[in-house]
């Protein structure tokens, strides 16, 4: 989330809030540890509960970097007897921390050769020029563009382009109205526009598990916490959840250009400006034709390596298994015994983040196709640019891991589940998945939506087996809801960067975004039935 603009930069917050807000979560966790320890929960349970509410609080209100706050279990739930410092620091470390990690360095391969630019240009100029036609192109461009890089790096991608085609509709820049007034055309076109970059952003990003990291923290934790729970897979999640960002942005977009003409006179100059950014692009470059191969070669492999399911029906059984079969009858060829030779059948050494390490790697050995000043060959990723990962966020995975684990080992996670059974047991799973999206859409309107994941989905899980509900029914819905902050400027980073323009009412922001918020409750609650459900095989 981005800080209250009130503070003039992150560190004036941080100590407005230190000044007052450290020691009262401080006390209220001391608090609780000196509390009787409830009935049924263990000791080193209570213990826990004291240390996750001071991490939740220090989350929530950013007292502290959020980073700096992900590492406190290292520290307290060793020296408060939770866990071991062996089995805190292994919590740390998930299979689905590296598909985040190579994730990032294939997005920023793809930033580095500036091929996401091309892809939007051109997404843009092919859907056309016309008001509703250029807000769809934009939000289609940002949609695709952040299933696979950051929605911040997309919005601040898109976000130059749009306020350029905007220009273009100022009257001022012609000399046709008095300097100071903007143009009604450039007025009415500029608030659904970068309203539909920062919503569009947000939206592709919840549709894969590299796409916000928001997604990867939830599932990391859900491993974590339920081992022995039906595995979540790169597929599933992708043709679980793009039919449902795609619906939610259908739904975003007509709300947003309901009241623009569906023509205008400026649609010529539009078009011609497109054509000229296009053009100045040139010809696609060796290292944007290699950047791109190894990316589509990485999406296919995520989406193929596990059989594609919809309910009981297989549609294609996933190369994993003709792996599988193909190392077996080479092992036996080679003298090897039958039962060695089936242990990929036996055991699934290979997992998305596998796929994403392999290709990120491979981008440090492939020549990008240009050299340097020294003729020597430039590969398509170096370490000076893959060094920009966000080191901050995969801390903060390590502390949810770490939170998600303490909750198995003190099963805390039963207590909360046996606890909360009796006053939801009465109530319908579909109003449970109800209640969930409406409190965390809203809650994450003010806090860090991976620091919302980490502190809510170990209880949303706890949840799950009281209520006799498949746990994927409730934390991925729950997860997704997350990425639904369309009200503030502080809900997420894109939302945050386009209202720094200056051309969007904060009022109007929050009337727009408070119906979208809640329109996105049915939407969420409904696809839980009728799309996730059956594409899981729950």
């Amino acid at each position: 989330m981005h800080e209250p603009s009130q503070f003039s930069d992150a560190s004036e917050y941080e100590s407005q809030c230190a000044a007052w807000v450290i020691p009262a979560l401080i006390s209220c966790s001391l608090l609780l540890l000196i509390l009787p320890t409830p009935d049924g929960m263990s000791p080193a349970a209570h213990r826990l509960v004291s240390v996750a509410v001071l991490m939740a609080g220090l989350w929530v209100t950013q007292a502290v970097p959020l980073a700096a706050t992900s590492l406190l279990p290292l520290a307290l739930f060793p020296l408060c007897g939770i866990q071991t410092a062996e089995e805190t620091s292994k919590a740390f470390v998930e299979d689905v921390l590296f598909l985040y990690v190579g994730g990032m360095i294939l997005a920023l391969g793809i930033e580095r050769w500036n091929l996401h630019r091309r892809i939007a240009l051109n997404i843009v100029s092919l859907i056309g020029v016309s008001p509703r036609r250029i807000v769809f192109g934009f939000g289609a461009a940002a949609f695709v563009l952040s299933m696979w890089i950051s929605n911040t790096a997309c919005t601040m991608l898109m976000l130059p382009i749009g306020l350029a085609l905007l220009r273009i509709l100022d009257d001022r820049e012609a000399g046709n109205v008095h300097p100071g007034h903007r143009s009604r055309a450039s007025d009415s076109l500029a608030v659904p526009l970068l309203l539909m970059i920062a919503y569009a952003s947000s939206l592709g990003g919840m549709s894969t598990l590299v796409g916000t990291p928001t997604n990867s923290a939830a599932v990391g934790i859900y491993r974590n916490q339920m081992p022995n729970a039906p595995e979540i897979y790169f597929s599933q999640w992708f043709l679980s959840c793009v039919p449902i960002s795609v619906i939610y942005s259908a739904v975003v977009w007509y709300a947003l250009v309901r009241k623009l003409p569906s023509a205008s006179s400026r649609d010529q100059q539009l078009a011609t400006e497109l054509r000229h950014r296009v053009k100045s692009l040139g010809r696609i470059t060796t290292p944007e034709f290699r950047m791109l191969m190894v990316f589509s070669i990485t999406a296919l492999l995520w989406v193929s390596r596990e059989p594609l399911k919809f309910g009981a029906v297989e549609l294609f059984s996933g190369w994993y298994a003709w792996y599988a079969n193909g190392v077996a009858r080479i092992a036996v060829y080679l003298g090897t015994p039958v039962e060695s030779a089936q242990i990929f059948h036996t055991r699934r050494f290979i997992s998305d983040a596998t796929i994403a390490i392999a290709m990120a790697s491979l981008l440090f050995f492939l020549p990008s196709g240009t050299r340097d000043g020294g003729l020597r060959r430039i590969p398509l990723m170096d370490w000076k640019t893959a060094h920009r990962l966000p080191w901050d966020m995969i801390l903060l995975f390590g502390g949810g891991f770490a939170l998600a684990s303490g909750f198995k080992a003190t099963q805390l996670d039963q207590w909360l589940g046996a606890t909360l059974q009796v006053p939801l047991q009465q109530i319908p799973g579909w109003l449970v998945i109800a209640i969930l999206c409406l409190t965390l859409t809203m809650l994450t309107e003010l806090t860090s939506n991976v620091a919302t994941v980490n502190a809510i989905i170990p209880t949303v899980l706890a949840l799950a087996e009281p209520l006799d509900l498949d746990p994927r029914m409730l934390f991925v819905p729950a997860t997704l809801a997350c990425s639904c902050s369309f009200m503030l400027p502080v809900g997420t980073p894109p939302n945050g960067i386009v209202f720094s323009t200056g051309r969007i009412p904060v009022r109007q922001m929050a009337i727009e975004g408070l119906w979208l918020n809640l329109i996105g409750i049915p939407i969420l609650t409904i696809a839980t039935y009728l799309i996730i459900c059956p594409m899981m095989g729950m």
